[in-house]
Formats: C-alpha cells, structure tokens, sequence
C-alpha cells in the first residue's frame, strides 16, 4: 500500500511540473502586456523553452570551439572567424525572439515583418557561415561522434539529405513557408494561437537555414556559385512580389492588428503596408547584397564551381561534421 501511495504522489508531482510547462508555452506566442491604466509595456520575455534551446545551441557550439582549438593552429584564423559569425547570429536571434520586438510585434504588423526578415536574412545566413553541426560535434566524445558519422555517411541518410539540401528543394521549401504563411487565414491563425505560431517561426527559420546552406554554406562548395545565384535572384523576385501584394492591398488582410495599432494611434493599413515596403525593399536589398557578394566570389576563385584546395577551412569542417577523426 505505501508503494500505491508513493507511486500516486510520484505520479501527482509529474503532473503538476507538466501543467506549470504548459503554462510556460503561450509565452512565446506574441503576447501584448497592458497595465492597469490601459497602457502596452514592451519589454524582454524570456520564454523557458526558448531561452534553454538558445543556452544549449551556445554552450555546445562554446566547448566544441574550445575542444577543437586545442588541438592545433591549422585553421585557427578560419574557426574564429566562424565563430564570430554564429556569435553574431545567435545574438540576433536572440535579440529577435527575447527582445522588446517580440512584444511589438503583438501589436504592429509591420514590427513582426521586422521580426520574420531578421530570422530569415540576418540570422539565418549569419549562423550557416558559423558552421555550427561541424564545431557542435566537439562537445560530444569521440564515440558520438565516430556514430554520428557512421549516420550520415549511410546511403539512406545521404540520399535523403541530397534531396533535402538540394539547391531545388530548398528553395521550393522557403518559398512555400513564405508564401502559405503570409496567407490571411493562416497568419491570423499564428497571432491567435502560441502553437501555431512556434511552427510559423520554425519553418521560417528551418528553411532559410536550408536555403543559405546552399548559398553560403558547405553546400556552395557542391552546388557551385551558379546555383547560388539563381536561387537569390529568384527568391529576390518571389519576396519581392509578396512584399508588393502586401503593400499595395487596398484593404486590411490581417484584422487582428487593427485594433493595437489603433490603440498605438498608428493607421492600421499604413501600418500593413510598411510591414509589405520592410519585405519587399530591404528583402529585395539585402537578397541582391548576397548574389554581388556570391558573383564577387566566383570571379575571385576563376569562374570555377569548386576548387577545394582554395577552401581549406571548409573542407576540415566538412570531415568534422562527418566524423572523421583529426589528429
């Protein structure tokens, strides 16, 4: 019987960390604080789940740098310069989903613009030139890691993430993230429900990840500098096209905005219509910032697809991230 009782209160105790971990998830949702005067606070939110996947992904890229510089000076200059680039773009995730804007974003359209273009053009690219799955391993020990490379070495895996990477696929992806979100139903369903809108973020994130892979990634040195080109230019049109329709409406698509900008004293069709003008122009900007940057680099390597010897850096990661053992 003291078993029963012990296995209920056991059972009791799981029950209750679980209903206080719900509770925990709305947080990410945007969620517009108002105070008693009928006054909107924008302040930090730190989201438990949110803040542990960004100390975690930090802590493991930190000890996997270490573990790795310590094993000698070949390619030292290379991996600082890349963990300078994840430091930045994990700073401006966190900015993005810890910061005063997520609570904006609760009441203007246009700041959760901000919010979407940041994760995709700033963060995004800045993470993939960090090389975080290559760096991330170290912090595992040797046999994980041998195993990992045993996985992704398989047929199957490869396969798979051939098709997945592929410069086709990706873009596909991306574009339909774009586009089926931005779809009023959908969107508004992201705003109303906390759900929702972490699968919004993560599939905006996840595919822009996917796309600068092939762009800026270790899947430039495959797919070449061409394809990486054809699939900025192209998503410069397709956003820029979304941006536009955005814009241009002559009425509300997202009602849920309306009555917070109103609050804020901010016409909520003007404000519609710059959250359309902050995806179509700085998109489109910072899109064709990246093809000059990817022309400038395929000019510089000889019109050539692939030249591993000039990427040496790379190609060490490359062996990391599939498990190959360095001395």
């Amino acid at each position: 019987m003291p078993l029963v009782q012990r296995r209920r209160r056991i059972a009791a105790r799981v029950l209750s960390v679980a209903c206080a971990a719900a509770q925990c998830v709305p947080a990410h949702a945007h969620e517009l604080t108002v105070t008693a005067a009928g006054t909107p606070v924008f302040g930090w939110q730190f989201p438990l789940w949110v803040t542990t996947l960004l100390a975690i992904s930090i802590g493991l890229y930190g000890v996997g740098f270490v573990r790795l510089d310590r094993r000698g000076a070949a390619g030292r200059a290379a991996r600082r310069m890349q963990a300078a680039a994840f430091g930045a773009g994990w700073s401006a995730l966190a900015l993005v989903l810890l910061s005063p804007l997520g609570a904006l974003s609760a009441a203007l359209f246009s700041a959760h613009m901000v919010e979407h273009e940041a994760m995709m053009l700033v963060c995004a690219p800045l993470v993939i030139l960090g090389r975080p799955l290559g760096i991330m391993l170290w912090a595992f020990p040797h046999a994980a890691r041998v195993a990992f490379g045993r996985a992704v070495r398989s047929r199957q895996w490869a396969a798979c993430w051939g098709r997945l990477a592929s410069p086709l696929s990706a873009w596909m992806l991306h574009a339909a993230a774009l586009w089926l979100w931005h779809v009023p139903a959908l969107f508004e369903a992201a705003v109303a429900d906390p759900v929702v809108h972490t699968l919004q973020h993560a599939s905006f994130l996840l595919t822009a990840l996917l796309l600068w892979h092939g762009i800026v990634g270790a899947g430039a040195t495959r797919h070449g500098s061409g394809s990486a080109m054809l699939s900025l230019f192209t998503t410069m049109v397709h956003t820029g096209a979304l941006g536009a329709l955005i814009a241009l409406a002559p009425g509300i698509w997202y009602p849920s905005y309306i009555e917070s900008a109103s609050a804020l004293g901010i016409d909520p069709l003007h404000d519609q219509q710059l959250g359309g003008l902050i995806m179509w122009i700085p998109g489109a900007v910072a899109y064709l910032a990246g093809a000059l940057a990817v022309a400038s680099r395929w000019v510089s390597r000889g019109h050539s697809a692939t030249r591993p010897s000039r990427w040496p850096a790379l190609a060490a990661q490359d062996r990391l991230a599939s498990g190959k053992r360095t001395s």
